[in-house]
């Protein structure tokens, strides 16, 4: 009986550990993926909103976490292809930084209602903007050591009004991505 708990424990943490590697990688897809607009639009939100509802706070959080830590340690998973510790010190490396917390939040969330479509749309809608506001502040900071400080109002222009409506699509698309597929994702319990 033991050794049937244990093997069944062991697969799920297998299991997890797949979940976990392929999410970090989904989440780097994402980031390479660009439509260049006037301000470049990556499928980043997407990735890790659709990570986070679909394996909820433990594993979709340690998912953006192994992401982050990948970029950091100098694979190129980020953005445009970059990565290393700069990217993440560098002035947009807040939004990176606040992609932790719309995990925590939108994996909770999805976690706490089973993933129900509407609260885990408002989970994914309040982490993107908790991520806005991380990354904003960071941008502000590092901006004003490099340039002279902007004003609010323009770093608002820069860094989140061109972004908002791109950034609406993406939460509805992981949002109806995430009622779909939910129910084709082993729990970590069962």
């Amino acid at each position: 009986m033991k050794d049937t708990w244990q093997k069944q424990n062991n697969k799920l943490k297998t299991i997890d550990l797949a979940y976990i590697g392929l999410s970090a990688a989904l989440i780097a897809v994402c980031s390479w993926i660009s439509i260049p607009l006037t301000v470049p639009i990556t499928l980043q939100t997407l990735g890790v909103c659709l990570v986070s509802g679909l394996f909820g706070a433990k594993r979709g959080t340690l998912s953006v976490f192994i992401y982050i830590l990948l970029g950091a340690i100098g694979v190129p998973v980020f953005s445009g292809f970059k990565g290393g510790i700069g990217a993440l010190f560098g002035a947009t490396g807040g939004y990176i930084i606040g992609f932790i917390f719309t995990a925590l939040i939108v994996g909770i969330v999805s976690d706490k209602t089973e993933g129900n479509f509407l609260k885990v749309l408002i989970a994914m809608i309040v982490g993107v903007l908790i991520c806005y506001v991380f990354g904003t502040a960071w941008f502000a900071v590092v901006y004003a050591k490099t340039s002279e400080p902007a004003s609010l109002k323009t770093i608002l222009g820069w860094c989140v009004l061109p972004f908002l409506l791109p950034d609406a699509v993406k939460i509805i698309l992981s949002a109806v991505l995430t009622n779909r597929l939910k129910k084709f994702i082993k729990k970590r319990d069962a």
